[in-house]
């Protein structure tokens, strides 16, 4: 059981996506983070066809869990779109919390405080520079929920949000991107030695092909669990992820009164 292809007319109306959306909102350009990896990677691809260099600025953000290799890859995406961008280390950000709240914190805790100094940064600049901030999650990581809740889903636009991981890198591979970015393990870097696939529990292949069966398709956990080969305990727990993080990419729920 294959995705369904990804082909030009999906490239077309994706970089029509995002040159729309900053003629709606009557701003000068995007601002999006390098995070050096696949997915900001391929964003800031479709946001140069789409909108040309010169209106894209690119935030590279490393923090001491940021390996050397992901900062390299992010100035380099930079340099080959010839975009303008910037290196802001957040360490320094980060370091007065650890005094402002007296209670134990948690490895998730404070790898989510890094995604929200991320969120704040970009959203300095692109208040001050009249730009929309470009979200770069896919469809795979906002379904079951695999962001942060005003972090890296604080954004104004998600153009590879309607695209699971794997038509992510078939993308990347149609926009020629380099094959080191390609072939490179996923990882947030929010902890030292923390990998996508290994914190979700599941590769991200298999993990495509049960949420397509299960949100595009509607199957049932029984017909998925055959159909992609996978336990069904697994394809329960996958269906579990989904329901519990509706509330991150839905509004703020307010209680429906009628006076």
């Amino acid at each position: 059981m294959d995705l369904p292809p990804i082909n030009e007319k999906v490239i077309y109306q994706i970089k029509k996506f995002i040159k729309d959306k900053v003629e709606e909102a009557s701003v000068d350009g995007v601002v999006l983070g390098l995070s050096g990896g696949i997915d900001s990677t391929v964003t800031a691809y479709l946001c140069k066809e789409a909108l040309g260099p010169d209106r894209v600025l690119g935030i590279v953000m490393p923090a001491r869990t940021t390996s050397l290799i992901d900062v390299k890859h992010a100035r380099m995406v930079a340099e080959i779109l010839g975009i303008e961008n910037e290196t802001i280390q957040i360490d320094p950000l980060i370091e007065p919390f650890k005094s402002l709240c007296y209670h134990k914190s948690t490895k998730l805790a404070r790898g989510n405080l890094k995604a929200r100094m991320r969120m704040m940064i970009l959203y300095y600049h692109s208040n001050s520079l009249n730009r929309l901030v470009v979200g770069t999650g896919n469809r795979t990581e906002l379904l079951v929920g695999y962001f942060t809740k005003y972090g890296d889903g604080g954004v104004d636009i998600l153009p590879i949000g309607c695209l699971y991981k794997s038509h992510v890198k078939l993308l990347a591979e149609k926009l020629k991107v380099p094959v080191e970015i390609i072939e490179k393990t996923p990882t947030a870097g929010l902890w030292y030695g923390q990998t996508d696939e290994e914190e979700l529990g599941i590769k991200y292949p298999i993990l495509d092909r049960i949420l397509y069966l299960m949100v595009d398709q509607g199957l049932d956990d029984q017909n998925i669990s055959e159909r992609v080969k996978a336990p069904i305990g697994e394809v329960k727990r996958i269906r579990m992820m989904v329901k519990n993080s509706r509330h991150k990419i839905n509004p703020p729920e307010v209680p429906n009164i009628k006076f």
